[in-house]
């Protein structure tokens, strides 16, 4: 129980109602609590945490691949906070509680660099992920000495191997070694490109999925 001792205005210590009172450095103060919420988890604020969970396992274990991906929207804001806000207004659906990420739409990497040409993955030997894709350096604003970053997602482990330098565009292909344990899971292809100073990037796109050999 608080004790006025100067009327409400002065010499108030302890908690009378939602009003707290103290004294810091000869100073008397009030502040008042919130009221508690009478139901923290409505349907609203439970979809919206279940939104959130599936973002953060999808883009927790590409947080590297995010710092270069994301650079350029890292303003007061990390670039992993940058992808967060995407990914979840523009990728995640399905119906609630069961809200899944839309790898197509879930992008990695944003900017204006040109893409990846006629892009295409094999898994067929074991321990490996190969990509592929066009030369179109002479299209657009693509150079030459632009780079690959590629990324194989694997969601049943929560894990990712990935390239953030990777072949020049001219070279054509990218081989990305995946992990033994790997073998008969799901795993989802992404591919994007940096350029060589690494101050521009392209949108990543998304190659689909496959089973690791």
């Amino acid at each position: 129980m608080g004790k006025i001792s100067q009327g409400i205005l002065g010499g108030l210590s302890g908690k009378v109602g939602n009003v707290i009172g103290g004294s810091w450095k000869g100073i008397d103060y009030i502040r008042i609590k919130p009221s508690s919420v009478a139901n923290p988890r409505t349907e609203g604020q439970v979809n919206q945490r279940n939104k959130f969970t599936v973002t953060l396992e999808y883009l927790q274990p590409n947080k590297e691949f995010l710092k270069v991906g994301y650079k350029s929207f890292a303003t007061k804001k990390t670039e992993f906070n940058a992808a967060m806000s995407y990914v979840l207004n523009n990728a995640v659906g399905g119906t609630a509680p069961n809200f899944t990420v839309d790898y197509s739409n879930a992008l990695l990497s944003r900017g204006s660099l040109s893409g990846a040409l006629n892009a295409t993955t094999d898994l067929a030997t074991a321990g490996q992920v190969s990509f592929a894709w066009d030369d179109n350096s002479l299209e657009g604003n693509a150079n030459t000495t632009d780079k690959a970053m590629v990324l194989v997602y694997n969601p049943s482990k929560k894990e990712s191997m990935y390239i953030l330098d990777g072949a020049i565009r001219t070279a054509g292909s990218q081989t990305v070694n995946i992990p033994g344990t790997y073998a008969g899971d799901t795993v989802e292809l992404f591919i994007a490109f940096v350029s060589a100073d690494g101050t521009q990037v392209s949108n990543s796109l998304y190659l689909g999925s496959g089973t690791a050999a």
